[in-house]
């Protein structure tokens, strides 16, 4: 996997920093707002990952004029105390580092708006390390993974896809990475199953940051 490597493509919740508190938290807010029932913070895991909105009208039956009303809601408390209800997960700024000393070009493909991707990787010392960070727009454009690497490749112009791949935890970073013809590593520590990763294609699953690193040639 690590062979001619050029550029590594990183999702960020789950495979960067783990957000579960601030995550669920914010989801709460947004449920208990509407009087819906409020799960626990393990049950809210799930969510950790898809597109928010998909959340709200999948997981919770909301049509698609209130999902978008409970990601309103769900900011106000993300934008103030979730965003840095975060780990950076240990061993990962090591692991950045290392690739960037080998040339490795690095950016980010996250469905998270990039306002608030850009935020969080700079209150964790991890915007450094990154060319490019593209998220969604906060009016709910540009929220599907192969929409999202794709313009994340098109910033790394030059470099072939044949050495380019993507690491992410969920099926959704998987299959926007095959959508574009590179490869892609599937992480287990972050909220995807095994049997999800491979499922969606996952060339490798690295069970740690140091399992990623060595997969990396880190």
């Amino acid at each position: 996997m690590s062979a001619g490597l050029r550029a590594v493509l990183f999702d960020l919740d789950g495979t960067l920093t783990d957000p579960k508190l601030g995550i669920t938290r914010s989801i709460q807010h947004a449920l208990r707002k509407r009087g819906l029932p409020v799960p626990d913070a393990d049950a809210l895991a799930p969510c950790i990952g898809p597109p928010l909105e998909q959340s709200f009208r999948e997981r919770f039956g909301l049509s698609p004029d209130d999902a978008r009303s409970a990601v309103a809601d769900y900011r106000e408390y993300f934008e103030p105390h979730g965003m840095y209800e975060n780990a950076v997960y240990p061993g990962i700024q090591e692991l950045l580092a290392g690739l960037r000393a080998g040339g490795v070009r690095l950016a980010v493909a996250t469905s998270k708006p990039t306002l608030y991707a850009e935020r969080i990787l700079a209150h964790f010392a991890l915007a450094e390390h990154f060319e490019h960070v593209v998220g969604s727009f906060l009016d709910g454009r540009r929220v599907e993974k192969a929409e999202l690497v794709a313009d994340a490749l098109a910033l790394l112009d030059g470099v072939p896809r044949e050495r380019a791949v993507l690491v992410g935890d969920r099926r959704h970073d998987i299959a926007g990475a095959r959508a574009n013809g590179i490869a892609a590593i599937g992480v287990g520590y972050g909220y995807g199953t095994r049997e999800e990763l491979e499922g969606a294609g996952a060339e490798r699953v690295a069970e740690s940051v140091a399992a990623l690193g060595r997969l990396l040639g880190v």
